[in-house]
């Protein structure tokens, strides 16, 4: 089965580190966006089913979509990938859906364990 999946961070060395994690273990089928403003405008246009999401970006930021997210009933798993790693910030995100959150950066095994966990193989 192959899952949709949307890579978001300004970084883009970030977000080819996150592909080669998941493309090597996983069938997926992966979208890029730069910053919030961009991962929420293809989040409305296409059904996605795994968002890998910075938090600390240019126009919207991780905290912006996770809540456009909630507030437009976006169906989508979302798992945060920062280096924002204070516990007060992981609270806030999973106050906000997200599943988990992975510091950066990220690891292969880290991002796998937290998928598998989650049912998503």
């Amino acid at each position: 089965m192959s899952y949709s999946v949307l890579v978001c961070d300004d970084s883009t060395v970030a977000r080819k580190q996150v592909k080669r994690c998941l493309q090597a273990s996983l069938d997926v089928d992966i979208v890029e966006a730069q910053h919030g403003a961009e991962a929420l405008a293809l989040l409305q246009s296409k059904q996605i089913d795994l968002v890998c999401l910075d938090l600390t970006m240019p126009v919207v930021d991780g905290i912006g979509v996770l809540e456009g997210i909630k507030e437009q009933k976006i169906e989508s798993f979302v798992v945060v990938i920062s280096a924002d790693i204070q516990s007060e910030m992981k609270a806030k995100v999973a106050s906000l859906g997200a599943l988990d959150f992975i510091e950066k950066p990220v690891k292969s095994d880290s991002l796998l364990s937290v998928l598998h966990k989650f049912g998503i193989r």
